[in-house]
């Protein structure tokens, strides 16, 4: 009654009246959390060195940096603006690195920047963790112990990825700063972290969340509407969309302008809006499988609740309440809520992997959902009985039950940590289509750990393309042959002696193959370098997705279709003998299709303001367009003849 007598008084304050408890740990719980954060940071950071690799993905980015740094902008290829990598934060964060790193390799600048940032994501989730049980801890004896973290870091490719040159570590930072101020902020009614700095600043943590990986806008949107809902004033909610929305956006409208989409182009290339379900479920069983990680779900699971129903309820001064701030307001910004919103986004992140499909590579998906999952109990406290709360007898059960239950814990993950994975299928592409991608390209390429882009010189065929460019000085189209020491060249029509072919074309050379990244960095800039699956080709990224292609590989554009839409030789014998010129012809046809120019131009012409504001008028349409891989279906579609070929003559043996 006291305190709603104040709060409708012209005397009370706008805003929460805060005390601050003594916050910090006792001098045990602290020191133990710390031991226990050190110990599982530098067994992370040498488990995962032990397992340092780049993979050809992580390459792709840093294809794009070559290009920022070159002052070509953020693209693959130069002249054609094509989003290739899908974390946009990654890719200037590394532009940054490397800029300010000069000379180091780009390659060891992804790799520390990676292993750094996968280090303090789990340092960051393990104090965010610590900091939760801190209220009740206050005035008890306990040691904290990790248990979610040695369960993360057990897993191997957790470990793999902390390098790999992927996003994979920037997501683990993320996640894990999010969850520590989240947590921070779910304490506000009992300590300070409520000021506007601080609400400003995990406004813009959480609008981030789709720069970091467009699919974690479940995660910061999420945090988002929590703060909106717990805010007192229009001002504060203001400034929480402000915060959190200014960049997002921005970026957002920047991508529609320059890439002429509204997704990154790995989203479209991918078809992120479609649904595997069954392959999904194949996914997370070929990830369960060799490590049987229902164990520490079956253990960590009674842990959490044993650690509920043992807590104290911490002991603070009521602060005195703002009118208007209710009891639903209340319950969203409390740590029970901030720990069911962490639960939840990690299962929605789960589900939609699964929908996906999950990944071709084992396991890496599902880390950052796994990560979110692990958050609650990513250390606990061991409690000493005291006698306060339930008799000393109660207390040495509870205790045991902890104990042993911890104890399981860390002997599962000893044991994971040691697993061989998928065994010898880690390297072999099932039908499934997932493969152990560290331990297939160090297989490959004869190198333990595949770092550099020279050291992908020893992958089949990649030593070939420096010959072939080299005795081509007159410019080709490279296309893979069986043969893995050759490619087949389709060389350039002649400059002047065909129709839209200037007689000062230079010399131009172009490599047509999927693996994007150890490609693109082997070869000089002005190399056009694409793929049939679309992630640096804006022909195949618009095709329709196969319905039973491998994961994240379920687009197949066909060559023909590459050599029409170049200067190169469109007849025999320039064409090589398995490739069909009236499939050449024909896809050269169906490239007027007006539909398929705009979208080519939109990304091809010179950026200029009229084709920046077209671009973001259509993004949308440009987004859902789609083509027919097949030439000859292409030209019905779009309602254009068929050209008239001759047949090629025979040719002899």
């Amino acid at each position: 009654m006291q305190l709603r007598g104040l709060a409708s008084t012209k005397l009370a304050r706008p805003a929460v009246k805060l005390t601050r408890p003594a916050f910090p740990y006792d001098k045990t719980v602290r020191i133990s959390l710390w031991v226990s954060v050190a110990v599982v940071a530098a067994l992370f950071g040498w488990g995962a060195w032990q397992r340092r690799w780049i993979a050809d993905d992580g390459l792709i980015v840093l294809r794009t940096v070559r290009n920022l740094l070159a002052g070509n902008g953020p693209v693959f290829n130069q002249g054609e603006r094509v989003e290739a990598n899908t974390s946009t934060i990654w890719t200037y964060l590394l532009y940054v690195l490397s800029w300010v790193a000069e000379p180091m390799r780009l390659e060891y600048v992804a790799l520390a920047a990676a292993l750094v940032l996968s280090v303090l994501g789990v340092a960051f989730l393990m104090l965010g963790t610590g900091r939760l049980y801190a209220p009740s801890l206050r005035g008890r004896q306990a040691i904290m112990l990790p248990a979610g973290a040695l369960v993360y870091i057990a897993v191997p490719p957790a470990r793999d990825f902390a390098t790999s040159g992927l996003e994979s570590g920037l997501v683990l930072a993320y996640l894990g700063l999010l969850w520590w101020m989240l947590v921070c902020w779910s304490q506000a009614l009992r300590a300070r972290p409520d000021s506007r700095a601080f609400i400003g600043t995990l406004a813009f943590v959480a609008g981030c969340s789709v720069l970091v990986r467009p699919e974690l806008a479940l995660i910061g949107g999420g945090a988002l509407v929590m703060m909106l809902i717990a805010a007192r004033t229009w001002r504060r909610r203001l400034l929480i969309v402000a915060a959190g929305g200014f960049l997002p956006v921005a970026y957002q409208i920047f991508r529609m302008g320059y890439y002429a989409l509204l997704v990154p182009g790995t989203a479209l290339a991918k078809d992120a809006a479609g649904d595997k379900w069954s392959q999904g479920w194949t996914y997370l069983l070929n990830f369960n499988g060799p490590y049987w990680l229902w164990v520490p779900v079956v253990l960590l699971v009674p842990l959490g609740v044993v650690l509920m129903l043992a807590r104290r309820r911490p002991s603070y001064i009521r602060p005195t309440l703002a009118p208007g701030y209710g009891r639903v307001a209340r319950a969203v910004q409390s740590p029970p809520a901030v720990v069911g919103f962490m639960l939840v986004s990690g299962l929605l992140q789960a589900l939609y992997w699964i929908r996906q499909g999950g990944d071709f590579m084992h396991g890496r998906v599902l880390l950052a959902p796994l990560f979110c999952l692990l958050a609650p109990v990513a250390v606990i406290p061991v409690m000493i009985p005291d006698g306060k709360d339930f008799s000393r007898r109660t207390g040495y059960w509870v205790l045991g039950g902890v104990t042993a239950l911890w104890l399981a814990v860390a002997g599962w993950s000893l044991w994971a940590a040691n697993s061989s994975g998928m065994g010898d299928d880690a390297t072999h592409v099932s039908y499934a289509g997932i493969v152990d991608e560290r331990r297939f390209y160090a297989q490959a390429t004869g190198h333990a750990h595949p770092l550099t882009a020279a050291d992908y010189l020893d992958y089949p065929r990649m030593a070939a393309i420096l010959v072939a460019i080299d005795n081509t000085p007159e410019g080709a189209l490279l296309l893979p042959s069986g043969n893995y020491t050759q490619w087949d060249l389709v060389p350039m029509i002649p400059p002047g002696s065909a129709p839209g072919i200037p007689p000062d074309q230079k010399p131009q050379h172009a490599v047509f193959f999927t693996n994007l990244g150890m490609v693109g960095m082997n070869v000089g800039l002005d190399v056009k370098v694409i793929d049939q699956i679309g992630l640096a080709n804006p022909l195949a990224a618009h095709t329709e997705r196969l319905k039973h292609g491998r994961i994240g590989h379920d687009k197949n554009l066909f060559p023909d279709w590459v050599i029409a839409d170049g200067p190169w030789v469109k007849w025999y014998p320039g064409v090589p003998g398995y490739l069909d010129p009236q499939w050449v012809a024909q896809a050269e046809a169906a490239l007027q299709c007006p539909e398929t120019r705009a979208v080519l131009n939109s990304v091809r012409a010179p950026l200029t303001l009229r084709r920046f504001v077209s671009n973001v008028l259509h993004s949308y349409a440009f987004t859902k367009y789609r083509i027919d891989r097949v030439p000859l279906f292409e030209l019905a579609r779009c309602g254009l003849p068929v050209p008239d070929v001759p047949p090629a003559p025979p040719r002899g043996d």
